[in-house]
């Protein structure tokens, strides 16, 4: 698969030159013009370290969180001061667990607000003990709309196998009801080896019945910078399970609206990923614009004293050939699993079928797209096998920038 992506890669970018990520970035970034901005802010706290678990975090001390939202306020100032309002799409708080700074998270919001007006909503993600009353009246005064919790599973064996606590949901579910948002999202793992459909199957059930509207079925990864020890399912089980569970949730009305997530008819999707283009505020975040692709550093301490000095806090930055940039585009909107090729001309000026008419056809034919009207969408085969390249490009992204980013907080380059 490893050398079939490669190739799908070379032939797509009409180029054999890799994605070249370097140190070099933008003390000011240009995002006036750019249409269709998305916020995210990051916040690498938790009480407890899920072995799983490969994005930026760090055990919860309280003068330490003290000081990242200090100089989270102060990234913003830097990139904000002296900008026009404009609007925003959202507003995402990752993590992380961001509910452990929850009195922060209004000034983080207020300040963002002085410089954008977040027209679809605010969303933040929620540990499963983070949901409490009081957290959540505090998040909706904030302006919050959508909440995400990372369930992972209500399977006991399952939670065991990913080193999580067995939780009081029945606590969880009557605060949800007492406390409602326009989307509660709730986030699971599954192709994890022995685990069955039915597990899965009981999982979106439960959810749906106790206040969700919204769910994120994540395939688990492998990622080799975190050493979980944990097994996966096996390629053939895992396209079973991944056909299953697509039919059972088509045949309960749930909506597909992207690769891993279903909701009810109605509902706005909890999606801090599918956006054009973003800035993204704290540590590890990317911001997207338009040729250029940067991620903030790992570091707490070394964020801390380039955003006191004055500069942007970014490790590494791409800047995107055309090619580059329409590759990155389709891949996210393939994630979607819906393509409107007027979206396409719109964005690059020059029409789909032009570019990419031929690789569009070989998609149809071998069953993996189907068009109606203006627009592509995946078929339960074609999401099978994007899982795949997507999967390859995830792990030849994170496991090598973070690993590098973990060790080293302004690296020379990378070439992914």
């Amino acid at each position: 698969m490893g050398l079939l992506t490669s190739m799908a890669r070379t032939w797509l970018l009409r180029s054999l030159k890799p994605f070249r990520f370097t140190r070099d970035f933008d003390n000011a970034l240009e995002y006036q013009n750019i249409p269709s901005l998305g916020l995210y802010v990051h916040i690498p706290f938790c009480q407890r370290i899920c072995s799983f678990c490969p994005y930026c975090k760090q055990p919860y001390h309280q003068e330490t969180a003290t000081a990242y939202m200090k100089s989270l306020l102060r990234e913003i100032e830097l990139v904000c001061t002296g900008q026009q309002p404009k609007n925003a799409t959202s507003l995402y708080f990752g993590g992380g667990s961001p509910a452990l700074v929850i009195d922060d998270l209004s000034r983080v919001i207020s300040a963002l607000q002085k410089h954008f007006t977040v027209t679809d909503g605010i969303g933040v993600e929620l540990h499963p003990n983070d949901v409490t009353p009081e957290t959540l009246r505090t998040l909706k005064a904030a302006g919050v709309t959508r909440i995400s919790i990372g369930i992972q599973s209500f399977d006991e064996e399952t939670l065991r196998k990913l080193g999580r606590a067995p939780i009081d949901y029945s606590r969880m579910f009557a605060t949800i009801h007492e406390v409602p948002f326009d989307t509660v999202a709730m986030d699971f793992i599954f192709a994890l080896e022995g685990q069955t459909f039915d597990s899965v199957k009981s999982d979106i059930d439960t959810a749906f019945a106790n206040g969700a509207n919204h769910i994120a079925l994540y395939p688990f990864i492998d990622f080799a910078l975190v050493k979980s020890g944990i097994r996966k399912m096996n390629h053939r089980n895992m396209k079973t399970l991944l056909y299953q569970i697509a039919a059972y949730c088509e045949r309960q009305g749930y909506i597909r609206d992207s690769i891993w997530t279903f909701g009810k008819p109605g509902t706005n999707k909890f999606s801090s990923m599918t956006r054009d283009n973003f800035l993204g505020f704290g540590c590890s975040s990317a911001t997207l614009l338009a040729n250029q692709f940067k991620i903030n550093t790992f570091s707490p301490e070394a964020y801390a004293d380039r955003v006191n000095s004055g500069k942007l806090p970014t490790a590494l930055t791409i800047r995107f050939t055309r090619r580059q940039r329409m590759i990155y585009w389709l891949f996210w909107r393939f994630y979607t699993t819906r393509l409107n090729t007027d979206d396409f001309e719109t964005v690059f000026g020059v029409s789909l079928k032009k570019m990419y008419g031929v690789e569009l056809w070989v998609g149809q034919l071998l069953g993996l797209l189907e068009k109606t009207g203006g627009e592509y969408h995946l078929t339960t085969k074609g999401v099978f096998y994007y899982h795949h390249f997507e999967g390859y490009y995830t792990l030849a992204y994170i496991d090598r920038m973070w690993n590098i980013l973990r060790v080293t907080p302004f690296p020379e380059e990378m070439i992914v």
